[in-house]
């Protein structure tokens, strides 16, 4: 990843100190309970998050018409599968899939804020909410991937598509070569939140 999208080293820990102390704000206010924090951790440990994303993803590389289902009506297909309850909930509202292809590769961004399929890539990276990012993304996006280390060749067009509360998009990315013979368990775990997001390619294990 390019320099400009890199953080200080320190970040973790400065952001960290900063939600305890507002953590024990809320808590001595009598706003929140250390139960409301760990409900809200599990939640997008155990039932949110982009391990739902591989499972929705690896089912349409291996079932190419629940693939098509898939990117014709996303909330319609996702709900054929088992899933946690609350996939359409919180920040899943409207969600959108789009498919990679020989000739096309999607890209997801928020030029707006930070709008983002929580329930299947599970909470935004840093990076997403950055200015550079959204604004850069959104009028070089060849040049953005190719800083996150994706070089995209010229024959292949690049879609970017601006999630929002209306519509929050996620990638089904293409399926690696070299994979026929993996189980749709064994194909979830080649699949990441980037892949997703269109900031990277799925690759064979």
């Amino acid at each position: 990843m390019d320099d400009r999208f890199k953080h200080r080293d320190d970040r973790e820990a400065y952001s960290a100190a900063r939600v305890r102390a507002l953590e024990a704000l809320l808590i001595k206010k009598g706003v929140i309970t250390d139960k409301s924090v760990d409900t809200v951790l599990d939640f997008f440990e155990t039932r949110m998050g982009p391990f739902n994303g591989a499972k929705i993803v690896a089912k349409a590389w291996a079932d190419p018409a629940f693939k098509d289902r898939l990117v014709a009506d996303t909330p319609k297909a996702i709900a054929e599968l088992n899933l946690p309850e609350g996939m359409a909930g919180a920040e899943g509202e409207h969600m959108r899939a789009v498919a990679n292809g020989p000739l096309v590769h999607n890209l997801i961004i928020c030029t707006l804020c930070s709008c983002y399929p929580w329930p299947v890539l599970g909470l935004p990276p840093y990076w997403y909410k950055d200015p550079t990012f959204r604004s850069r993304a959104a009028r070089e996006p060849r040049a953005v991937l190719k800083e996150f280390g994706l070089a995209v060749p010229d024959a292949v067009e690049i879609k970017v598509w601006d999630s929002s509360a209306q519509i929050r998009w996620f990638v089904v990315p293409e399926r690696p070569a070299g994979t026929e013979n993996l189980s749709e368990t064994e194909l979830e775990a080649l699949i990441t939140p980037e892949t997703m997001m269109g900031v990277a390619v799925a690759k064979a294990a």
